[in-house]
């Protein structure tokens, strides 16, 4: 009885976040409900007593539910069509492992997540679309999620790093790939490969650093008549430049940018580095068909 009791308050404890995990994962606040029901089934016949960190086995219990229920999907070959149901009316708890919840997180949620993004989650593989899920959403470690899909670590983080480049590519016609910094790094492409100066110095802070090269004079030079085949792009999500050979990225240009004004422009080299970034080449001139 003293185990049934722990169960339920254990469960009861974490049961928003749970709930949380299952509508993201599936996409339906009614499947969800099913597997969080489900989960519960399954612990009251564990056995406990070996649980040392009880919401991370609990999310790894609802984690297997909707892998399986998402794996039943894909083979009934279920399409997704029509419009997808709206969120839960209720608010949950933070969707955050540490319970601590802000207006900037419901706003990542929303971006990452959303019900226009959904669609796209439903064109991953079951695997991809858990190690998105849980890693980028809920924090949880490519360890953990490579225990729940029978993977190691790194290839569970491979899943989550492929569905973000599919999420991302979805992206690239979004606000998000719109933003005023996509604008100035297009710009500032543009002008580098004209070699125009003067939209050069228009752009720059007039402190700007680039490693060595200080001032937007300096910088100006610097880059004018350059940058001939760097390409717009979003590097993990954020627009960038990305010069490539024999399509393998061989330079990323990062942007720091201030009151319109680009402050500071980092150039990775790094092949190491560079092949574990999520790189999505966006389309030169969207601007004019917004």
């Amino acid at each position: 009885m003293a185990k049934q009791d722990w169960l339920s308050e254990r469960f009861a404890e974490h049961q928003d976040r749970l709930h949380a995990v299952a509508y993201r994962m599936l996409g339906s606040p009614g499947e969800a409900e099913d597997a969080v029901q489900e989960a519960w089934l399954r612990v009251s016949r564990a056995d406990t007593g070996q649980v040392e960190n009880p919401g991370g086995w609990l999310t790894t219990v609802v984690a297997r539910v909707c892998l399986n229920m998402l794996e039943a999907r894909r083979n009934r070959r279920e399409d997704s069509a029509g419009a997808l149901p709206p969120e839960p009316a209720a608010p949950h708890a933070s969707i955050h492992p540490a319970g601590q919840a802000g207006p900037e997180d419901e706003a990542l949620l929303a971006d990452s997540v959303g019900v226009a993004l959904m669609v796209v989650l439903d064109t991953l593989t079951p695997a991809e679309r858990l190690a998105f899920v849980l890693h980028d959403v809920f924090a949880v470690s490519f360890g953990e999620i490579g225990t729940i899909i029978d993977r190691s670590p790194a290839a569970a983080r491979q899943l989550a790093s492929r569905a973000r480049r599919r999420l991302q590519g979805a992206a690239g016609a979004s606000d998000a790939a719109r933003s005023a910094k996509r604008d100035i790094v297009e710009a500032f492409l543009a002008a580098s490969r004209g070699g125009d100066f003067a939209a050069l110095l228009e752009l720059l802070d007039p402190d700007i650093v680039v490693g060595e090269v200080r001032g937007g004079h300096a910088v100006a030079a610097f880059f004018a008549g350059r940058a001939q085949a760097a390409r717009l792009a979003l590097v993990d999500g954020v627009p960038a430049a990305v010069w490539s050979h024999r399509g393998r990225p061989m330079a990323v240009f990062t942007f720091a940018v201030n009151d319109e004004k680009i402050t500071r422009i980092t150039i990775d080299t790094d092949p190491d580095r560079l092949r574990d970034l999520d790189i999505v080449f966006l389309p030169a001139g969207d601007k004019e068909r917004r």
